[in-house]
């Protein structure tokens, strides 16, 4: 069967605790729950839409540096060392279980401008519920590149077995707080420690097989023990070995990728090379988080590019 693909753009309508309150000259105005954060945001090139009396309300502003990722916040109110929030999922509350169909947790001002959080990437959060509702019954699936664990939990809660890997110790240790806070203890979860080639090599090697896999590379990285990551020179070999993985009638296949200089078209032929003998459907696009104001009429921010395969 020939693989199609569309082109399509996300923005989850169902957040509560986080707006995009408005964006341009280089910045974006957000809501995490109580606070007002402002961070740079290079693609927002143009007007800003509120006045400046809304950004002053601001409770802190990233400041970034020379380096890449450099910075550090400017306080101009008393922010929590960190706070909840929550994103609902398309589940009901089964059984005897905790979980009360709200993915739940922690956020902070870390030494970057990030947060724990990328709020556009709850569009693959509802993709994943979705194919493991459908799935009939548990799937298995490998979320590479977990970082705090939203994908894996959402994936967990709605009945797959996950495994979660990313390199950074702290992040896994995050995500395992996200776990104990959103009620799902008892959703069978691997958190690992480790470098996402090294890991899916090692999986080859034992014979192990998924039924869904997410990949989420950073544009360079380092792994526990040094491994290097590129993005352009190591993503091939990650996705043609991730296909090996997959089971013989697999689910899906999804890439997200951000801050490279890559279009969603370059990803889904990517995509489409590593599947082309499954079947099914390639869908590329981008993952953007639309305005909240009235002065701008809905204004999308696009913040990631995407390319995912799923069986029909």
């Amino acid at each position: 069967m020939d693989i199609s693909a569309t082109i399509s753009m996300f923005s989850s309508q169902k957040w509560l605790d986080y707006q995009l309150l408005d964006s341009g000259d280089g910045l974006k105005l957000e809501r995490f729950g109580s606070y007002v954060l402002v961070r740079p945001e290079v693609q927002a090139m143009w007007n800003r839409a509120l006045p400046q009396s809304e950004w002053d309300r601001a409770a802190a502003h990233f400041r970034p540096s020379g380096e890449e990722s450099g910075g550090h916040w400017d306080f101009k109110r008393k922010v929590a060392d960190k706070w909840e929030l929550s994103y609902p999922l398309d589940l009901a509350p089964v059984g005897a279980s905790l979980f009360d169909g709200q993915l739940r947790f922690w956020v902070m001002t870390t030494p970057g401008r990030h947060l724990g959080l990328f709020p556009e990437a709850a569009a693959q959060w509802d993709f994943v519920v979705q194919a493991v509702k459908n799935a009939g019954q548990p799937p298995r699936i490998l979320n590479l590149f977990g970082y705090t664990g939203l994908a894996s939990l959402a994936a967990a809660a709605a009945g797959a077995q996950v495994t979660h890997v990313d390199a950074s110790k702290k992040s896994v240790h995050w995500a395992r707080q996200n776990q104990a806070l959103s009620k799902l203890d008892d959703k069978p979860v691997r958190w690992i420690v480790d470098d996402a080639l090294k890991f899916v090599f090692r999986e080859l090697r034992r014979g192990a097989h998924y039924d869904g896999i997410l990949i989420d590379p950073p544009k360079f990285g380092r792994g526990p023990s040094g491994e290097v990551w590129e993005v352009f020179k190591s993503l091939p070999k990650l996705m043609h070995a991730c296909r090996q993985l997959l089971s013989a009638e697999p689910l899906f296949l999804v890439l997200t990728v951000y801050a490279v200089k890559a279009s969603a078209v370059h990803l889904g032929q990517l995509l489409s090379e590593v599947a082309s003998d499954f079947g099914g459907r390639i869908e590329i696009g981008e993952l953007a988080n639309r305005e909240r104001n009235a002065a701008a009429e809905g204004r999308l921010l696009s913040q990631a590019v995407f390319a995912r395969w799923q069986r029909e």
